[in-house]
């Protein structure tokens, strides 16, 4: 799997972005992490997951862990 690293002006629409992106032929996915606030992507895993919990949604909650886990390893 190959990663695309895109800089944008502090006033970008990256959502804007994200959806022109998935638009593209060969693109599976869009992350959008931001440097300047890495933490902000954790807090809204948890978030989800604290969702997913309350709800009794535990397929979805195992499906996404084991998507982490496979991505990761996948990586190395």
């Amino acid at each position: 799997m190959k990663y695309l690293k895109i800089n944008t002006e502090e006033n970008a629409d990256v959502e804007a972005l994200k959806n022109a992106v998935l638009q593209l032929k060969g693109v599976e996915s869009v992350e959008i992490i931001d440097d300047e606030n890495p933490e902000s992507e954790l807090k809204k895993a948890f978030a989800k997951t604290k969702e997913q919990l309350k709800t009794g949604d535990y397929e979805t909650l195992v499906n996404d862990i084991f998507d982490i886990l496979t991505k990761n390893n996948s990586k190395k």
